[in-house]
């Protein structure tokens, strides 16, 4: 059975994910927002948790302050569809935000998979 859980007490995980990454890590992330949607966008999979928008580190060229910012955009409905327990749900929401912000330095998806963030 799906978590029910209010968009606030939602955004409060999310927020509680980005606080959890380590220090050192979370200065290295810049001009990035964060944003939660119920649903992922049409013509994505239903069941997509998060998703990066933008150019990875690792591929960009000058200031990256003279550009819009990347997003990463964290899908509430999904995430409360596929958990069972708030704890469960907490666990996946860290997972997922590691996941995204990773993909901001440039770490794909099979290098994620090997990390258990996949």
């Amino acid at each position: 059975m799906p978590v029910e859980m209010s968009p606030e007490d939602f955004d409060a995980l999310v927020d509680r994910a980005l606080d959890g990454i380590p220090d050192e890590i979370a200065a290295l992330v810049r001009n990035v927002v964060v944003l939660v949607e119920a649903e992922p966008p049409e013509g994505e999979p239903d069941d997509l948790l998060g998703l990066y928008d933008g150019i990875a580190l690792t591929e960009r060229w000058g200031d990256p302050m003279m550009s819009l910012p990347d997003r990463i955009f964290i899908f509430r409905n999904p995430l409360l569809d596929m958990c069972g327990s708030v704890e469960e749900l907490e666990d996946e929401v860290r997972i997922t935000v590691v996941h995204e912000v990773a993909h901001h330095f440039g770490i794909d998806d099979d290098r994620l998979h090997d990390l258990g963030y996949a």
